[in-house]
């Protein structure tokens, strides 16, 4: 059995991963093939909103995830007194 701490801390732990999975496919799918109609009416750079973001914000987002990703992890860590020091 996992202790309290251990469930709240994996709890929290997939709050996260949900969330930086959600960011992604609003991203990925939503922007780029879902909403690259509306989003083709402005423009960025020369280029259609929708065709940047399939190309280039999409890869943009995800770094960025990864980023936010690793900062909020360090936090939960040293929440949770799980962090390798």
């Amino acid at each position: 059995m996992l202790s309290k701490s251990a469930q709240a801390y994996w709890a929290a732990n997939v709050r996260l991963l949900i969330l930086c999975l959600v960011i992604w496919f609003v991203v990925s799918f939503g922007a780029g093939i879902l909403f690259a109609g509306p989003l083709n009416g402005i423009h960025l750079g020369g280029y259609k909103l929708g065709f940047w973001f399939a190309q280039q914000g999409s890869i943009y987002v995800f770094v960025a995830l990864i980023f936010f990703y690793a900062w909020r992890m360090g936090k939960l860590d040293r929440e949770f007194d799980v962090h390798e020091d």
